[in-house]
């Protein structure tokens, strides 16, 4: 499989191809030796994936309001 090294994929590229080879293997039309080579080679990029928003998603600053509502700068990102 002649693919580029997935840690230099943006995600979208990641993404796409990742969408495209569960396409095939929900297929089934893949003969065994290449599912499992694509197989492996989707958790690859779904880790990329995961890594790369997680990583967005520490970037992400929200505005902090003051008392008056007016803005007061900004604050880390929290999930919770």
């Amino acid at each position: 499989m002649d693919a580029d090294p997935v840690e230099e994929m943006s995600f979208e590229q990641a993404l796409a191809e990742l969408e495209t080879i569960v396409r095939t293997l929900e297929q089934g039309s893949a003969p065994l030796d290449e599912s499992i080579e694509l197989y492996q080679r989707g958790d690859k990029l779904k880790r990329h994936c995961e890594a790369r928003l997680k990583s967005a998603q520490m970037r992400i600053e929200q505005i902090a309001l003051g008392p008056d509502g007016s803005p007061q700068g900004t604050k880390p990102f929290d999930v919770d």
